[in-house]
């Protein structure tokens, strides 16, 4: 519930801070007094949109903020969810800044305004006589016969049901238009995979092929010039291998008598070994290189193919053909076993609808016997309103399946006698619809352990004991939740267990809105002002005394 409500510079109002609390307490001033205001600001912390034509001095900034007892309405999931600090006592705040940009606050954590609005749709329900027209929503009235049937995990079964065949139907309708399109390619597919895979392509063979290229297209090359160095080396006496055995046979002579030659002989020896494994590899070499023009022909054959491939598939390797040929490969497979592909998600769809049929008529069980205790509660409530041949009964129509269920809700009304049953937002006149949202409200409003809730001129177009009847629910509410009801009747005002009123000062430069809480002398003024106008008259304020006092009893 909420317990203290602080504005400062919205509107007409430039610095409120006021006080609830528990039961039903009632707001009443003058048309145009600024009761609107009051909500408008109230709603910015429940995540509405921020209008900057509320900011009146663009020098300082907005600022809403209010305080709410949360301590037996089970929310400390949503502040984990959230990564908020949690605490009994729950401070949200909205702050606009003279630029316009909004800030909002939760324990003073910075949060934005989509939590902002999850946290306030489960702290108070605002109705406003827009409100009236959800009457004609059957969303609306399909969601009263739900909060009265207590049908969470029915609808809960029900949903998840649907959802999966909803997918399974998305499936199946992808994969026939994949095998649609697949079959109109068909052909050339397999043409590409079959010119590719008769390629027979090998990771990596292009660079293999080009380096073999280039030895056979200068093998005589190549073998003229190992022939010439191993000529060099060892090809007669004067040859680099001979004249290095020479040497080093005339430097082994030097070492009976100069033991320092012994290094030069190890080098000797060693370059003379080496020169002749080289001569050795560089034979090998000319031995076994082939010119081969036939060999040749084909490198060049098969690389003129993979650079036409390449050419036409717009690729730069072989290892990209390889990888279009698979994909390729895979498309004709998925060709190949779509028919059983889609055969099996037939099958799993068949089985989800029988599911979601079964579901379905859970649901429905429980809407049925919801919309016939609705229906008998409703007319119930209503009869002491001023309708006493009201009808009503609340039809659960069948329907194509879709997220909420296989059924829609009409509330079929009449208020009069030998009057035709017809849907309410046709028949039933701002007073009459008035009465039924109160007693709607009424019979749901503890099932969805709402902790405030705000009536907004719900009285609109009753009076007398029809207004002090309404008053009266509104009242029995409030024992199980907050009730603040804003009116313009003495009846309804009479009965409230505290009462504000709403005025505008003019007295100053400009005009502002203020808000302050009656005490027992105050309210009598109140109530007397609102049953005979500004003139207070000693017999106004007496009946606004029997008023408040017949209230009480």
């Amino acid at each position: 519930m909420i317990r203290k409500l602080v504005i400062r510079n919205y509107a007409l109002i430039d610095s409120l801070d006021i006080d609830f609390a528990q039961g039903f307490s009632v707001i009443t001033g003058e048309t145009g007094a600024g009761k609107s205001i009051i909500l408008g600001a109230l709603s910015l912390i429940l995540g509405q949109r921020v209008d900057t034509k509320v900011v009146t001095d663009t020098a300082v900034k907005t600022l809403v903020e209010g305080t709410f007892d949360v301590a037996t309405y089970h929310l400390k999931p949503f502040f984990e969810e959230n990564d908020l600090e949690y605490d009994d006592e729950c401070i949200i705040r909205r702050e606009i800044a003279p630029s316009g940009k909004s800030r909002a606050f939760i324990n003073d954590t910075p949060v934005t305004v989509a939590q902002l609005k999850q946290l306030g749709d489960q702290l108070i329900d605002i109705h406003s006589q827009h409100q009236n027209l959800l009457l004609a929503d059957s969303g609306f009235q399909l969601r009263m016969v739900d909060v009265l049937a207590h049908n969470t995990q029915e609808l809960r079964a029900y949903q998840e049901a649907h959802q999966r065949c909803v997918t399974l139907a998305a499936e199946l309708e992808t994969a026939r238009r994949q095998l649609a399109d697949a079959h109109a390619d068909e052909d050339y597919i397999r043409f590409q995979y079959a010119q590719l895979q008769e390629a027979r392509l090998v990771a990596g063979e292009q660079e293999d092929l080009e380096l073999e290229q280039e030895r056979l297209t200068h093998a005589g090359d190549i073998k003229e010039t190992l022939y010439e160095i191993t000529s060099l080396l060892e090809g007669n006496d004067m040859s680099v291998l001979a004249a290095l055995n020479t040497m080093l046979s005339r430097a082994r002579s030097l070492h009976s008598y100069f033991p320092d030659a012994q290094q030069a002989i190890e080098r000797l020896d060693s370059a003379y070994i080496d020169l002749k494994d080289l001569n050795a590899t560089f034979a090998d070499w000319n031995e076994s290189l082939v010119v081969d023009p036939e060999r040749l022909a084909w490198v060049e054959e098969r690389l003129d193919t993979i650079f036409t491939l390449q050419q036409k598939h717009r690729v730069k390797s072989v290892d990209e053909l390889i990888a279009l040929r698979d994909e390729y490969a895979a498309k004709l497979d998925s060709i190949d076993n779509s028919d059983a592909d889609i055969e099996k998600i037939e099958r799993q769809l068949a089985e989800a609808e029988r599911e979601r049929e079964t579901k379905a008529k859970e649901l429905t069980a429980t809407r049925i016997s919801s919309a016939r205790n609705l229906s008998s509660l409703l007319v119930e409530e209503l009869r002491p309103l001023g309708m006493p041949h009201v009808q009503i009964v609340v039809d659960v129509e069948p329907c194509n399946y879709y997220k909420m269920g296989a059924e829609q809700v009409v509330i079929r009304f009449s208020a009069n006698k030998n009057q035709a049953l017809q849907p309410v937002s046709d028949v039933a006149s701002g007073g009459e619809i008035s009465r039924l949202m109160l007693c709607i409200k009424s019979l749901v409003a503890d099932a969805l352990s709402l902790p405030t809730i705000i009536f907004d001129e719900i009285d609109t177009g009753v009076s007398g004991d029809i207004a002090a009847r309404m008053g009266a629910i509104m009242r029995r509410m409030s024992q199980y939740m907050q009730v603040i009801a804003i009116t313009h009747l003495p009846q309804v005002a009479a009965i409230g267990n505290h009462q504000y009123r709403v005025y505008k000062d003019n007295s100053g430069e400009s005009t502002h809105t203020h808000l302050v809480q009656l005490n027992e002398e105050e309210r009598v003024e109140e109530v007397a002002r609102m049953l005979s106008g500004t003139t207070l008259t000693e017999a106004a304020l007496n009946n606004a005394r029997v008023l408040l006092a017949s209230q009480e009893q």
